[in-house]
């Protein structure tokens, strides 16, 4: 009879690990833009925290782009909570029902994964069509871009932008994460702080890790309506 050999757990952070870590930060950025004063200490401190974020969100956006068997299925998933999770991305951050000139993050996430999914379409095209390739790669990423930039999307183009960047430079983590957060600083000073994220998803093991497939399509939601409600009533 074999001897049974100690369970060792994997070194490194597991993907439901790094999801987790996204949603905290995510949820403190949020109760900093809610519910504190725009540019105190504290509201500073939050959403800087919360910078960490989107960098992450984007990187498993792509390790899922890679692993999924059925990318039709995650683009419709995508789909289906932006549209649910608009009116309370609406309510949390302009107190109304719907507002046209902002759009929640599920969108950026979705437009970001069709333009890689059509781009990865184009590695078929023969060796021989360098034009046609190039036309690609480059069209597809800035239609992507303009149509996120046109839907005034959380992170817009630069959001479309980090996806592509990870999609690109998928074997070159170092180089795709670090690429990604300098995109991101040209929206503001503050995403700095989304060069934190950097170590983290460097660390990333390649575990699925426990199954939390949809947590955050879920917490999304359901999050930002809570706090719309409690600023409403109850703060």
């Amino acid at each position: 009879m074999s001897e049974l050999k100690p369970f060792i757990p994997q070194k490194g952070i597991s993907g439901s690990a790094l999801k987790i870590i996204a949603i905290f930060a995510m949820l403190l950025d949020h109760i900093g833009a809610v519910f504190l004063g725009a540019y105190t200490g504290p509201y500073l401190i939050f959403r800087s925290i919360g910078r960490i974020a989107f960098p992450i969100f984007c990187f498993l956006l792509a390790e899922g782009f890679f692993h999924t068997k059925n990318i039709a299925k995650y683009c419709f998933r995508l789909g289906i909570f932006a549209l649910i999770s608009e009116i309370p991305f609406d309510l949390a951050f302009s107190r109304t029902v719907y507002d046209p000139d902002s759009q929640n993050v599920f969108f950026t996430l979705l437009i970001g994964l069709v333009t890689i999914a059509c781009m990865d379409l184009c590695k078929n095209i023969p060796a021989g069509s360098p034009g046609i390739w190039l036309l690609c790669f480059g069209s597809l990423p800035a239609a992507g871009m303009a149509l996120a930039w046109l839907l005034n999307t959380d992170y817009a183009e630069i959001g479309v932008l980090s996806v592509v960047l990870l999609y690109l430079f998928h074997n070159k983590r170092t180089i795709s994460v670090v690429c990604v957060c300098l995109a991101l600083c040209c929206l503001s000073e503050l995403e700095l702080a989304a060069f934190a994220a950097v170590p983290l998803i460097l660390y990333y093991n390649g575990r699925r890790g426990i199954a939390l497939k949809y947590i955050f399509y879920i917490f999304y939601p359901a999050h930002l309506l809570v706090l719309f409600l409690l600023d409403a009533y109850l703060l």
